[in-house]
């Protein structure tokens, strides 16, 4: 049966598999029971359909049994009644009804084995969809802590380079510090030779301006205030 065999390969399908296969585990696992439930759809629908072919069967098997006791009845009585002839197309018929039993036995347990294989894979499909629809709220849920693992390993590695970046402008501050320590050393400097020159231009000029006259009172005014020597 084109049924049983094509529904028999949806059954052998491993789920696991699949996953295993899949790039991107959250649009796998979604593309997967889409697909299976679609399945589950049609698979239901037939089942349903072979169900009732074997209810068909075993209805005709009944009403060919009920038939069959119904003449043997019929057979009993009209011996009872002393009519042998009526009793003989009775059993007669009956003959004609008990000939179809087997052949309505064999197609019920036939309709009836295709019955029970077509819900057997019912609920393995079913079952299977359960199981993936859990799978998949798992398998989501680790999907979202990775992601937000991998942010923060990206926050981390952004604090790394902010890291990197501090301590680049701490070795050009320190240079800078160097170079304002220099500059204010030189400026030091500088300004000791300026004075010694200018102390030095001072007493030059006043050597050039030097006046016997003022020398002669000033020594006079030494003396006068008992400062010489």
């Amino acid at each position: 049966m084109g049924i049983l065999k094509r529904f028999g390969d949806i059954m052998s399908a491993n789920i696991n598999a699949l996953l295993d296969k899949a790039e991107d585990p959250e649009k796998m696992i979604d593309q997967t029971l889409r697909n299976l439930e679609k399945d589950l759809r049609e698979v239901k629908s037939d089942t349903a359909t072979v169900m009732a072919e074997a209810t068909a069967a075993k209805r005709k098997v009944d009403e060919n049994n009920a038939e069959i006791e119904k003449y043997n009845n019929y057979a009993e009585k009209a011996l009872v009644a002393g009519n042998e002839a009526d009793a003989k197309q009775f059993l007669e018929k009956k003959q004609q009804l008990v000939s179809k039993q087997a052949a309505f036995q064999q197609e019920y347990e036939a309709a009836q084995a295709n019955a029970d294989k077509m819900k057997q894979m019912h609920d393995k499909l079913q079952s299977d969809i359960k199981t993936l629809q859990d799978r998949r709220d798992t398998i989501k849920a680790k999907m979202s802590t990775a992601k937000a693992q991998e942010k923060i390993n990206k926050m981390v590695s952004g604090s790394t380079d902010a890291a990197d970046s501090i301590a680049a402008f701490d070795k050009w501050e320190k240079k800078a510090d160097m170079a304002i320590d220099k500059a204010n050393a030189m400026t030091e400097l500088n300004m000791k030779e300026d004075s010694v020159e200018d102390l030095a231009a001072k007493y030059d000029a006043q050597v050039e301006a030097s006046n016997p006259a003022v020398d002669d009172e000033l020594a006079a005014m030494k003396a006068k205030l008992g400062l010489s020597e």
